[in-house]
C-alpha cells in the first residue's frame, strides 16, 4: 500500500516537546515538585514558549500537571478514581451521595437547560449548587436544576436559603419515582466560578458530566457537574465497567 498524505505529516514541535518533557517528570521530578518558569524550560529544551505553553497544556490536560493560583506549576499526583453512578438509578441526595449542598436559589436558567427540561425559557427553576471532596480536595462542582413542577409541595415546607433550602428541594425530589437517567461526558474549559470552587485558573480543563433525571416520563431534574481534568479518573457503574482516561498511554476500558 502507498504511503497516505497523514503518514507523511510532520509530528507537531509541541508534541515532540511533550513526549521529552513527560520523560524528565518521570526521571526528575518529585510529586508536587514546582517546575522551572516558561523562560528557563524554553531555553533549556531550545523551544519558543509558544511552543512550551502547547506542550505545557498537553500535559495538563492528561493530568501530569497542575497549575495552581500563587504556586506555579506543579507535578500532579496519580489521578484519582471519581465514582459518577452505579448500576442502580438513585435520586440525587440519596443516602450514598458523595455530594455536598451549598446553596439554592430560584432563577431562569440557561436556554439549553429550560429546553432540556421543557420548561418555558422564561421560566424560574429550582438552581442547587453542590460541592464534591474527595482526599480532602475539591474535586466537583455541580448546578442541579429542578423545576418547580417537580417538587409542587415546596412551599408548604420551611425551607430557608442556602444549604437547608437545597436539601428540601432533594427531599421533595425524593417523593417522585424515579423512571431513568442518562448521562453525557465532554471535555471543557473551567469558567470563573467553577474554577474558583475547584482550585483552577480559568480555561483549564474539566470534565462535564451531564445527567437528566426522568420521572413522570419527563424530564424531573438536570445535573450539570464540573470534574477537575487533572485528578479525577470518572468511573460509572458498580463494576467500574467505563473508565474514561484522558492520556493517549491508557486506553478506556
Amino acid at each position: 500500500m502507498g504511503t497516505t498524505q497523514l503518514e507523511t505529516v510532520p509530528e507537531p514541535k509541541y508534541w515532540h516537546l511533550r513526549t521529552v518533557l513527560s520523560e524528565a517528570l518521570d526521571s526528575e521530578f518529585s510529586v508536587g515538585e514546582i517546575l522551572p518558569n516558561e523562560r528557563d524550560l524554553a531555553a533549556r529544551f531550545g523551544v519558543a514558549r509558544a511552543t512550551l505553553r502547547q506542550a505545557l497544556e498537553q500535559l495538563e490536560l492528561e493530568g501530569r500537571l497542575q497549575r495552581r493560583r500563587g504556586v506555579g506549576t506543579t507535578v500532579a499526583p496519580p489521578r484519582m478514581g471519581v465514582a459518577v453512578g452505579t448500576e442502580q438509578h438513585t435520586w440525587p441526595g440519596a443516602a450514598d451521595d458523595a455530594w455536598q449542598p451549598v446553596d439554592c436559589t430560584t432563577a431562569v436558567p440557561p436556554a439549553a437547560v429550560a429546553d432540556a427540561l421543557e420548561t418555558g425559557r422564561d421560566e424560574p427553576v429550582h438552581i442547587l449548587r453542590r460541592s464534591r471532596v474527595t482526599h480532602g480536595q475539591p474535586v466537583a462542582a455541580e448546578l442541579l436544576y429542578v423545576p418547580r413542577s417537580s417538587v409542587p409541595d415546596l412551599s408548604a415546607i420551611d425551607a430557608p436559603s442556602g444549604a437547608a433550602r437545597a436539601r428540601a428541594v432533594l427531599r421533595e425530589l425524593h417523593r417522585l419515582a424515579l423512571e431513568g437517567q442518562d448521562r453525557a461526558v465532554e471535555l471543557g474549559s473551567a469558567r470563573a466560578d467553577d474554577a474558583k470552587e475547584l482550585d483552577r485558573l480559568p480555561g483549564a480543563p474539566v470534565l462535564v458530566v451531564t445527567t437528566r433525571f426522568f420521572a413522570e416520563a419527563r424530564t424531573a431534574a438536570l445535573s450539570v457537574a464540573t470534574y477537575r481534568a487533572d485528578t479525577c479518573r470518572l468511573t460509572f457503574a458498580d463494576s467500574g465497567g467505563v473508565e474514561i482516561h484522558h492520556s493517549p498511554e491508557r486506553q478506556a476500558s
